[in-house]
């Protein structure tokens, strides 16, 4: 597995608190709203140069609470799926996977000793290339 640099980062918050995180991160930091997959929740993605940065996630507020507060996770992106997916396996960490449909994403997910959700991002079209 190689990790190259930090994706992403996402805030959880409730429905009524989407339009103020919204304006904050679009006005003053002058982000910008664009294509998002189609998600069991609302929210935005939020793109600096043609990356999204920072991901917006709606959650119901019957959601558990989380130790991270409204930071629900961290998205590193990484290289080396397969490596990656049987290195896990091999060390007994528990992870989860989720391919995002519609898009050259794959996803894995799984946490760090302190609880934070980590998910490593990979681009299923440059995995495709070094297989």
């Amino acid at each position: 597995m190689h990790v190259s640099g930090l994706n992403h980062f996402t805030i959880r918050c409730r429905q009524e608190q989407l339009p103020a995180l919204l304006d904050f991160y679009t006005r003053l930091l002058q982000l910008t709203p664009g294509a998002r997959p189609v998600m069991p929740f609302d929210g935005y993605w939020l793109y600096a140069e043609g990356q999204p940065l920072v991901h917006l996630a709606a959650f119901a507020e019957e959601r558990p609470a989380s130790n991270t507060g409204p930071l629900d996770h961290i998205s590193f992106r990484a290289h080396g799926l397969r490596q990656t997916h049987d290195f896990l396996a091999q060390q007994g960490i528990e992870f989860q996977e989720a391919p995002v449909e519609g898009w050259p994403l794959h996803q894995i997910f799984l946490h760090d000793p302190q609880g934070l959700k980590v998910e490593l991002t990979f681009d299923t079209r440059e995995e495709a290339q070094r297989a």
